[in-house]
């Protein structure tokens, strides 16, 4: 496999620019879903649509096909999964430079009728997904000329995985709401780092998976993913300086006695499950749509001699973070014309606390590259009612994680393993 670790930079770039428009509701994204479609255009388009296309990759335009195939190697790694393709209408005549750019074996035809294209193309996505996104974000009609779509997929399991249960928090935005929560404890303090921002401190837990992808979650000082998830995206770009833990958002340290020596990190995060849908077109300037998008000429002449121009622009995504692993999927489509008493407590230890009760950002990466493969944002996490079979346990995350220390900063109740 190509390493693409050099290109995490310009997908990254993009993913931040993206997420810099955030509003506060819950949303997912990949912008290493969407980076590829623009390269290819970007390789095959003349004009001002060029310039901007390749303002929005961050590469040249003639170097932008190898660089995506270099994109979707990197992101076949074992929790990946990724593909495109690419349907063109019968009679559309494509350019073999323009098509040998591009992976083998992806290309499928349009018939011109809406009904059987479009259920072809939603099968396409739901099969490459797992099903996690069960249509392509565009509708096709009888002018559909070209589609071009990347499909990413994202399925991690916690090398530890948590326990789960129903919780509230006690202050905050969630304040008085029965949550699905998941908590879990590790002596790997420095899963946990307090990054210096210019937005001040953010806030930043890895949780690390199987496949070579890790999640991030992140919690900044204020409730803005605008803000937020742009700031967390260049720590782990260009890196930080790093701050005491008890300066962190959502953080709390103390010295108690324990049963155990060893300092612990207890962390309680709601459980999560995010879908968005994304008209590109809505933020031309992001993704260097503005010109491209023309209807009234072609900007497209390396696809071939027909006036083309992008006349939708989707992606649809899906996150879900649960107690045992993380799973996201995105499709990108372009349409031209995703306790009891406690024992003796003979040891000091420092516990860290971090809590995850107010909105927070999350991540999720590919080891290797650190290429942002999705990111998003939770404004509003799953309800207890959730959490279906559970049972009213007083003390039970007590219980199972040990005495000694005090019990976790939301109210619980749950089940699950340590």
């Amino acid at each position: 496999m190509r390493n693409a670790g050099p290109m995490r930079h310009p997908v990254n770039v993009l993913t931040t620019r993206w997420s810099a428009a955030c509003s506060g509701e819950s949303a997912v994204m990949s912008g290493a879903g969407v980076w590829p479609l623009l390269a290819y255009l970007a390789s095959a388009a003349a004009g001002p649509g060029r310039a901007e296309l390749e303002d929005a990759v961050g590469v040249p335009a003639c170097h932008a096909a190898q660089a995506a195939a270099d994109v979707l190697n990197a992101m076949q790694a074992p929790a990946v999964r990724s593909a495109i393709g690419l349907w063109s209408a019968r009679d559309l005549p494509l350019r073999p430079s323009w098509l040998a750019a591009l992976p083998a074996g992806l290309r499928g035809e349009l018939t011109g009728d809406p009904v059987v294209d479009g259920k072809a193309l939603d099968a396409w996505a739901a099969e490459r997904t797992g099903g996690l996104v069960p249509a392509m974000p565009i509708a096709v009609s009888k002018d559909t000329r070209l589609v071009p779509a990347v499909a990413l997929a994202v399925a991690t399991r916690w090398l530890r995985p948590f326990l789960e249960g129903v919780g509230e928090f006690p202050d905050g935005p969630w304040a008085g709401r029965e949550l699905a929560v998941l908590y879990r404890r590790t002596a790997v303090l420095d899963r946990l780092r307090v990054a210096a921002t210019p937005m001040g401190p953010l806030t930043m837990l890895r949780v690390m998976g199987t496949g070579g992808v890790d999640v991030h979650l992140v919690l900044g000082v204020r409730d803005e993913p605008g803000v937020v998830l742009p700031a967390a995206i260049r720590v782990l770009d260009d890196g930080a300086q790093f701050l005491p833990l008890e300066e962190g958002p959502g953080v709390s340290v103390a010295y108690v006695r324990a049963t155990e020596p060893g300092d612990r990190l207890d962390v309680t995060v709601p459980r999560f499950a995010v879908s968005s849908t994304h008209d590109l077109l809505r933020l031309p300037e992001v993704f260097g749509l503005a010109t491209v998008s023309d209807m009234s000429r072609g900007h497209f002449p390396g696809i071939g001699p027909e006036p083309l121009a992008v006349g939708q622009a989707a992606q649809a995504a899906v996150a879900v973070f649960s107690a045992t692993g993380f799973e996201s999927a995105s499709v990108t489509a372009f349409e031209a014309v995703a306790g009891s008493a406690p024992p003796p407590e003979p040891y000091r230890i420092k516990r860290v606390q971090a809590v995850f009760g107010r909105p927070f950002g999350f991540l999720a990466v590919e080891r290797r590259s650190g290429m942002v493969l999705t990111a998003g944002w939770v404004a509003d996490p799953e309800p207890g009612a959730a959490m279906a079979g559970w049972r009213d346990a007083p003390g039970y995350l007590e219980r199972e994680l040990g005495q000694g220390t005090a019990a976790p900063p939301a109210r619980l109740a749950g089940r699950g393993q340590a």
